[in-house]
């Protein structure tokens, strides 16, 4: 399987080759703060290989201090893009960086002893397909 991805300004541009075992929607303070929400959706594979289509010079890469937290990102828009851990074992995907289909679902919310309180019950919220404009 082949995945096609960038970031925001599409300087970036990477494409993954081969299948992603987990998708985890991950609540911890770490994965709030740098995503600027209640949860990152990362996709996991110990075995898909990336390969950078343009703009590898563009990322730069995070990790937080006496933490296993990386976090990569495209230093013109500040997009979150695929980065791998673990000595090279490891690939992990920004859902949301991804261009194409995605037919996984996610495995299930980690961390959710750090959820925000503020992520309850969301389904109910009201719905706009746009942004709402006051009258």
């Amino acid at each position: 399987m082949e995945y096609l991805g960038s970031c925001l300004c599409k300087t970036v541009k990477y494409k993954v080759v081969g299948e992603f075992e987990s998708f985890y929607l991950c609540h911890c303070r770490y994965c709030q703060k740098d995503t600027g929400s209640a949860h990152a959706a990362n996709l996991f594979s110990s075995t898909a290989k990336i390969e950078w289509i343009k703009g590898e010079k563009n990322v730069r890469v995070f990790q937080v201090k006496k933490s296993n937290h990386v976090k990569a990102f495209c230093v013109t828009c500040g997009s979150a893009v695929p980065n791998v851990q673990m000595e090279g074992k490891l690939l992990v995907v920004p859902a949301g960086s991804l261009d194409c289909k995605l037919d996984k679902i996610p495995d299930g919310h980690i961390f959710i002893s750090n959820k925000a309180n503020w992520d309850e019950a969301l389904e109910t919220v009201k719905k706009f397909k746009r942004f709402p404009v006051e009258e």
